[in-house]
């Protein structure tokens, strides 16, 4: 949802979002605030806003359309992009490229996956993170291999 990045009035509350998981939606994200953010947490859909926020959104903001391109957070959401988030931040994947982002964040997870059993055994982060050292680039490949990964 394009709040203009105005969190002073809420952008949905929980009746909304409720709304939204019933009816289907895989998640919703604003760059405005929610009202009722606890009760939203307590729902088995994923929501991401700037803040909570106690006014309706009735004094700023008003909706106007839906599956048009928009700007959230200063960046352009297009109708069919994938919007992807985790407890620190929502990316926006434009659709034409989630295929290659998708398969250089499995590659990306995989290494790390390597790296943190490395650190926890005791190996300096120099030369393995980021990857400069063939040494470890020797050791993730084998790493890999063994892992199936």
């Amino acid at each position: 949802m394009d709040s203009r990045k105005d969190p002073r009035a809420a952008s949905a509350g929980d009746i909304l979002v409720t709304r939204l998981m019933m009816r289907g939606g895989a998640g919703i994200v604003t760059d405005g605030g929610f009202r009722d953010s606890a009760s939203i947490a307590e729902l088995d859909i994923p929501a991401y806003h700037a803040r909570p926020s106690s006014p309706t959104n009735l004094t700023l903001h008003e909706a106007i359309d839906i599956n048009v391109p928009i700007g959230c957070g200063d960046v352009a959401v297009f109708p069919g992009d994938y919007m992807v988030g985790d407890n620190d931040s929502v990316i926006v994947i434009p659709a034409e490229r989630v295929n290659e982002v998708a398969d250089e964040a499995y590659e990306m997870t995989a290494y790390e996956d390597f790296v943190a059993e490395q650190v926890r055994a005791g190996v300096s982060i120099i030369g393995l993170y980021p990857c400069t050292k063939d040494e470890h680039r020797t050791t993730f490949a084998d790493w890999r291999q063994k892992n199936k990964r």
